[in-house]
């Protein structure tokens, strides 16, 4: 398959799992049955509710988190049961985000979780011999593998196998054959026209004798028998089927009939089967995810309604472990897919795919339809649209349309790096956050000029506003030219310890009212990069969904005290910020050890199971690193007081771990494990402790 066409399949694949769960979301709950849908909703045509901004649930954690497998671990062979068990212990949070922690022996997740974390190895950790048919058999098989499906077009059999591996780490039976067909048949989708033929070839993949090839079965014979009443296959899934024939909490067999039933009565068409599979109550986010990937994938971008595209706005919002990957871009995520899939195959990478660096945001709008998630702050004066007639580099742009502006309107058009807690309509998975964009990172943009009516000059203002206090720090006013493309370049200026929310520019018109400025204005290559230096100021920060502004926490209760960050925990505790790429990093706080004996600051922190911390331990100083286990590095004795307030520093410079007190330098360590990493701050054992305003200068 053409590179490019692949990518864009890629694309329409994720796009179309994140329409459906949205979709589907509102309905989950167990109140919501086929009847009561039907009487509130009746034919469902369009989403059902209006998310400020929708934080995706575990139905997207899993598919994104659990694929970095092959990034971290399964570089260079075939991914193994322990590579995604891994993934899942470092990308959590434990008992928050990522999935449904419904307690042991309820939730099949977390009950695999807690398998991981108390030594049980994957597969055995989702094993019916470790947790029972019951959880072993529940939906959770076939939610979180659609990526694995995307990597390998054309080949059904491969996905099927990476899915069933990957399903092992919580699912076993029936939840594995539920993997391997919902992967094959994403798989297949990308070489396959009829929907029934790719839901042959997810039938290929699987075992025959199997209940769910059986429940397949059934619903491609009544499908054949009626094939205009949908609602009366759903009757016959209920009566033969249902709920009360499977035991748990959402079993994988009646949601696998929805999921065919939806897919063969949708009969090809994108928009009718996610709702379909909506409309069919039970598991609605999960169904609508699995179809919405297939159906996404076979008809492609164009066949996918607008008015399911534009409130998902290319951006999705997740909850694992850092704030930094949680703020997901829908085009650059499916370029990530499709060059891990494309070094898959063996195939090469096109040299006009604008890969970014790691820890770089680089939004060229190549994909049709994509917009990076861009907004205007007023949709009367400007209005965006994804356009391939300008183009800086390659065949695409953001079009800006303005309508009718006269001197003094101004519209602001911008990505928005930082969510804060009233951004979200539905917090279910405390989508914690720490910004994409710093002081001291440099900004690039192209702008295009194609300006139809209103001679006078049109000016942009590069800007960022600040997250809590919403003020707009500008950096100039620049005329645009006509017909040509102009290249704006600004550095992210000092915000005071504050974090930052939106980037981009001010349009403002400067025709006087009896000649409006109308016109078009193209936005290409937009990229921010660079080293960055700031400060976080816990004066200016909030507590939202548990935790202290940037920081995503995993254990400890954090608080603001008198402008400091208080942690006050009984076991591990540690919270994590920054970029996920940051390289080479210095970071600096004051640090007050009230109680305990354990008094960290950490870098190059990968996750929950993988970075670097020093600090105060015992009557020592000491440099750790945790790889799934701690491992000291260095020690010096160090006799440290209660109470007393010392300045930290730690730095990472390429293999050289430097921690200083008070300005000076007292430990060092050499060590390889870790290149990049988020910064943070913590504590080994029981305590609580003190810390200041951080100071971070971070390059990727």
């Amino acid at each position: 398959m053409e590179a490019g066409i692949y990518l864009d399949k890629v694309y329409a694949g994720f796009l179309g799992m994140n329409i459906g769960i949205r979709l589907g979301a509102p309905l989950e709950p167990a109140v919501w049955t086929y009847k009561r849908i039907w009487d509130t909703f009746g034919d469902i045509r369009d989403y059902v509710k209006d998310y400020k901004k929708f934080a995706a649930d575990d139905d997207v954690n899993g598919p994104v988190y659990f694929l970095r497998a092959l990034r971290d671990d399964a570089k260079e062979r075939a991914v193994t049961p322990q590579d995604v068990a891994r993934a899942w212990l470092n990308y959590a949070r434990e008992g928050v985000g990522m999935f449904w922690w419904g307690g042991y022996g309820v939730s099949t997740e977390h009950t695999a979780y807690l398998n991981l974390k108390n030594g049980v190895p994957a597969p055995k950790s989702g094993s019916i011999k470790q947790n029972g048919q019951t959880l072993a058999e529940q939906i959770g098989g076939q939610i979180f593998i659609d990526t694995w499906g995307l990597l390998y077009p054309g080949r059904p059999d491969l996905a099927a196998r990476d899915a069933k591996t990957a399903a092992s780490v919580s699912h076993d039976g029936e939840g594995l054959v539920g993997a391997e067909f919902i992967a094959a048949c994403i798989a297949a989708a990308f070489v396959e026209n009829n929907i029934a033929d790719v839901i042959a070839a997810g039938k290929a993949q699987i075992d025959d004798k199997s209940r769910y090839a059986a429940v397949i079965r059934a619903v491609e014979e009544f499908h054949r028998k009626n094939p205009d009443n949908w609602r009366a296959c759903y009757e016959m899934l209920v009566k033969e089927w249902g709920y009360d024939r499977y035991p748990g909490v959402c079993h994988i067999i009646p949601n696998a009939g929805v999921c065919v039933l939806a897919m063969l009565y949708g009969n090809g068409d994108f928009a009718r089967t996610v709702e379909i599979s909506v409309m069919c109550s039970w598991d609605t986010d999960c169904n609508a995810g699995n179809v919405g990937t297939i159906l996404g994938v076979m008809a492609g971008i164009d066949k996918i309604p607008a008015h399911y595209k534009k409130p998902i706005n290319d951006s999705i919002i997740l909850s694992g472990i850092s704030g930094y990957l949680n703020i997901l871009d829908l085009p650059a995520y499916a370029k990530e897919i499709a060059v891990t899939g494309l070094r898959l195959s063996g195939q090469e990478i096109p040299d006009k795919w604008n890969l970014p660096k790691d820890g770089d945001l680089w939004f060229d709008f190549e994909i049709p339809g994509s917009t990076h998630g861009f907004e205007v702050s007023d949709p009367f004066f400007c209005q965006l649209t994804h356009s391939i007639e300008k183009a800086h580099t390659g065949t695409g742009s953001l079009k800006i349309l303005m309508d009718r502006m006269v001197r003094g309107n101004v519209c602001k058009v911008f990505y928005k790096p930082f969510y804060s807690r009233d951004a979200f309509s539905d917090e279910r998975y405390s989508p914690v956050l720490t910004p994409q964009v710093y002081s001291g990172q440099t900004v690039t943009m192209y702008l295009y000029l194609d300006q139809w009516e209103g001679w006078e000059e049109t000016f942009v203002a590069p800007y960022i506003r600040t997250a809590f206090d919403k003020e707009e720090i500008v950096s100039g006013s620049i005329k645009l030219v006509r017909d040509e493309w102009k290249q704006i370049i600004f550095t992210v200026p000092d915000t005071g310890g504050r974090l930052i929310d939106e980037v981009g520019i001010m349009v403002q018109a400067n025709t006087p009212s009896k000649s409006r400025t109308t016109g078009g204005i193209y936005l290409d290559d937009f990229t921010v990069c660079g080293g960055a230096d700031y400060t976080v100021s816990f004066s200016k920060q909030r507590k939202e969904f548990g935790n202290v502004t940037p920081f995503a926490a995993d254990h400890g209760a954090w608080e603001i005290v008198d402008g400091k960050l208080s942690l006050m925990r009984c076991g591990e505790a540690f919270a994590y910020a920054g970029n996920y790429y940051a390289k080479d990093c210095s970071i600096s706080a004051g640090v007050i050890p009230e109680n305990g004996e354990s008094h960290l600051l950490l870098v190059r922190a990968q996750g929950a199971m993988g970075f670097y911390a020093a600090g105060f331990d015992k009557n020592s100083l000491v440099i750790y690193k945790n790889n799934f286990g701690f491992e000291k590095l260095a020690e010096k004795e160090f006799i440290w007081e209660e109470g007393r307030e010392y300045r930290f520093s730690l730095k990472a410079v390429g293999s050289r771990i430097i921690f200083s007190v008070d300005g000076e330098a007292l430990l060092e360590a050499e060590d390889r494990d870790f290149a990049y990493g988020m910064y943070g701050c913590g504590s080994r054992g029981m305590g609580r402790t003190l810390f200041g305003d951080f100071t971070v200068r971070a390059s990727c």
